[in-house]
């Protein structure tokens, strides 16, 4: 039951905060800077994969550790450190093949991601303890 409620904390916690990051930086980041890269439409199943995904690596990378270690902070240092190799792992990639990749928006996203992911790690160590 504990791996759920971590499941569902840091779903529940990446899931608003990355809402609320991407509507405000689609239109004021991303879209001024990298314009016609951007698809036109949303697309639901790839985005549905990716945070299916995302959570469980964070659940796992993140919050299990932090949960064998007793500590909130222990599940948030891992959860920073996941998220900046991850969204590195993105636009560094995106960096090195693609002809305009502008600097500040990988180092942008890298500071997103690392802080992303250890809230919710936090959030989900801390539900998996409060509630399970």
């Amino acid at each position: 039951m504990k791996w759920i409620f971590a499941y569902l904390g840091v779903g529940v916690s990446f899931g608003l905060l990355d809402a609320l990051w991407l509507r405000w930086a689609g239109p004021n980041l991303y879209r001024p800077a990298l314009g016609e890269l951007l698809a036109d439409s949303f697309r639901l199943v790839p985005a549905i994969v990716f945070y299916l995904a995302y959570i469980a690596a964070v659940v796992w990378f993140a919050v299990r550790p932090g949960l064998a270690a007793g500590g909130i902070g222990t599940s948030a240092l891992n959860g920073a450190l996941l998220g900046a190799i991850a969204y590195a792992t993105y636009d560094l990639t995106n960096q090195a093949t693609m002809k305009v990749w502008p600097v500040h928006i990988t180092l942008i996203d890298i500071a997103w991601g690392a802080f992303a992911s250890a809230i919710a790690a936090a959030v989900g160590c801390w539900v998996a303890v409060k509630f399970a």
